[in-house]
């Protein structure tokens, strides 16, 4: 038996820890622009957003602000910079999922997505092998 990722977890501007997804039983798509992420919405089904605060075309939160404005109750993350409590206090109020520093280490990223994600058991994708008894 094999464990088939049914959830689709969009990742904006997370090319550098894409790496940190891998083995989760989700299926990836990442983007590194806001505008291409939010055309994708059209084109995907999207069940959940990771995106940094600052995009290269949509600065201070300007994509998580139009993404929780029509997606509130969607599950989001917003990766912020390292002591920022500015982002962080904005991230917040915009009532995202959780909010992580960008170099957090790969543990804690990994626990913070698996939880907003209601994956606290998995740790990664694995191949099983029904046996049967004879």
């Amino acid at each position: 038996m094999v464990i088939i990722a049914e959830m689709n977890v969009l990742a904006v501007g997370m090319e550098d820890r894409a790496g940190e997804f891998k083995g989760l039983p989700i299926r990836l798509l990442n983007m590194a622009q806001g505008s291409d992420a939010i055309r994708s919405f059209k084109t995907d089904q999207i069940d959940s957003v990771i995106s940094h605060w600052h995009l290269a075309d949509m600065r201070d939160g300007q994509f998580l602000r139009k993404l929780r404005a029509v997606r509130p109750d969607m599950p989001t993350v917003a990766v912020i910079e390292p002591d920022n409590p500015q982002q962080e206090i904005e991230a917040r109020m915009l009532g995202v999922s959780a909010v992580i520093p960008e170099d957090c280490d790969e543990r804690y990223f990994r626990q913070v997505m698996t939880s907003v994600l209601g994956l606290h058991s998995v740790r990664e994708i694995e191949t099983f092998y029904a046996v049967k008894d004879f």
